[in-house]
């Protein structure tokens, strides 16, 4: 696999990346007081004793918090570790209510796995994860209420994490981008974070250098933090690989620094130089005990894990027939492959997918509307498809049939029944049609006998027009090369 490649002056650059992902972990309370963990709440509303830091306030880690760990480590295809410890990472910050983090340092409670990507000219690749610690939220500063001041707002302080490291094998921005959605999907799929990078339930830091292509060097690198979106990181991603060349072409050299990006100019902005984990003083949590696993609490969770994005989806080419794209776009959203599996169950499921993909998705953007909004039931799309499987109805009756579905939500079999819409297959009756269409017109019967074939279609078209729409089109075919023939 190539990679982007940039060229320079004296010779071409490739880019070496990193990720860092924060997810936050879905459980009610937060992972080491009783305080709710709900989105929206008003400021400062929820907040316990721990999470402002109040001196003499112990910790008590929330078992959900390890389960959803454990869940998304299996989901990484990663190592669980029965030993794992906290720490505490020291530094100040005023949404830092303890002046201290705490978090899992030395003793990760999730060790190596990989997550395969697909990429767009149909390669796989397989990058490869460090390590899923889980730690507690900071709380988040607001900056925009005053000219001179910043307020805090501690709802999110205490919140769990989970925060996924990957190793440095990320060589285009492309990459990076198809890594962020398949994990998105992975945690949606299992329930264990949202995915909302939008309501920063899930931010990206990326580590970024660069170096001479076939190089094996790792060079000092820049820290983009807390990217919000997908599109977002691609974009910081290249745009900092870029800056980073134009630096060595000219002569300058790069210190490791912590930088963010300008998501109005598409730029990186410089913060500061990078600290190193000896400037956090690590030292261990003295008010948590190492967390200690058995075997048979890891097998619990694994036996009730959910199929995930990459094993349904290969079940949808294996037992559906679906193509590998189709699949893959269907089993990105774990609603939408759920929505799909109900419309095809009992019908052919490649024309089921057709519609999905077709119809039905253009209908829910024009529309604005989520899944769970659709007018649309997954068991009267299938009917549709169903309908003309069978020859009830045929392709242009169906899309109008469609279109009814959408505005009323009815069945398509009751609207097919009370407005007379069933497909004609006697061929008595569209021989019939056809017999008027050919005497109305023989001017075009005489020039498609002296060789003018393509009036077939011209035909074809006056004999669905004349029935209205419901004649069988492949009876039509056939009789009409008979009669012209």
């Amino acid at each position: 696999m190539s990679g982007m490649v940039i060229k320079g002056k004296t010779c071409d650059w490739e880019i070496v990346c990193g990720l860092e992902i924060h997810c936050q972990i879905i459980s009610k309370s937060k992972i080491f007081s009783g305080a709710s963990t709900h989105y929206g709440s008003d400021v400062n509303q929820n907040v316990s004793f721990v999470d402002a830091g109040m001196p003499g306030m112990l910790p008590v880690l929330n078992e959900e918090c390890v389960h959803q760990a454990i869940k998304t480590g299996l989901g990484l295809n990663a190592k669980i570790n029965k030993y794992s410890a906290f720490a505490r990472k020291n530094y100040f910050y005023a949404d830092l209510p303890q002046g201290y983090q705490i978090t899992q340092f030395e003793y990760p409670i999730v060790g190596e796995g990989f997550v395969k990507i697909e990429l767009e000219n149909g390669e796989n690749k397989n990058i490869g994860i460090e390590r899923l610690h889980i730690e507690q939220d900071a709380a988040k500063s607001i900056h925009d209420i005053s000219p001179t001041k910043t307020f805090i707002d501690l709802n999110r302080s205490g919140v769990g994490l989970m925060e996924i490291v990957t190793k440095p094998d990320f060589r285009a921005p492309e990459e990076a981008g198809a890594f962020l959605r398949k994990l998105r999907s992975i945690v949606r799929y299992l329930g264990t974070c949202d995915g909302n990078m939008d309501e920063g339930s899930m931010r990206c830091d990326a580590s970024i250098s660069v170096r001479p292509v076939g190089s094996s060097e790792l060079r000092p690198r820049a820290e983009v933090k807390n990217v919000n979106s997908v599109k977002f990181a691609m974009q910081a991603i290249e745009f900092e690989a870029k800056r980073q060349v134009e630096i060595y072409e000219n002569g300058g050299e790069m210190r490791q620094q912590t930088c963010q990006f300008n998501q109005m100019t598409g730029q990186t902005k410089f913060l500061r130089f990078k600290e190193f984990s000896d400037d956090y003083r690590y030292f261990p949590e003295p008010d948590l005990p190492p967390l200690v696993l058995s075997d048979e609490f890891i097998e619990e969770i694994k036996r009730g894990m959910v199929e995930l994005p990459d094993a349904k989806k290969e079940r949808f080419v294996r037992e559906l027939g679906l193509t590998p794209y189709d699949a893959g776009v269907i089993c990105e959203n774990k609603e939408m492959a759920e929505f799909f599996e109900k419309a095809a169950k009992g019908h052919e499921a490649k024309k089921v997918a057709n519609w999905l993909m077709g119809d039905f998705f253009a209908m829910l953007n024009e529309k604005h509307l989520g899944l769970e909004e659709s007018p649309i039931s997954a068991e009267n799309l299938g009917n549709l498809v169903e309908l003309i499987t069978q020859n009830v109805i045929n392709g242009k009756t169906a899309k109008d049939v469609f279109a009814i579905m959408v505005e009323t939500g009815e069945a398509p079999e009751k609207i097919v029944e009370e407005r007379g819409l069933k497909q004609v297959t006697d061929s008595g009756a569209i021989e019939k049609v056809i017999d008027e269409v050919i005497a109305a017109n023989p001017d075009n019967v005489a020039a498609y006998r002296g060789g003018k074939t393509a009036l077939m279609g011209w035909f074809v078209g006056q004999v669905m027009k004349a029935s209205g729409g419901k004649a069988n089109p492949g009876m039509v075919n056939q009789l009409l090369k008979q009669k012209l023939g």
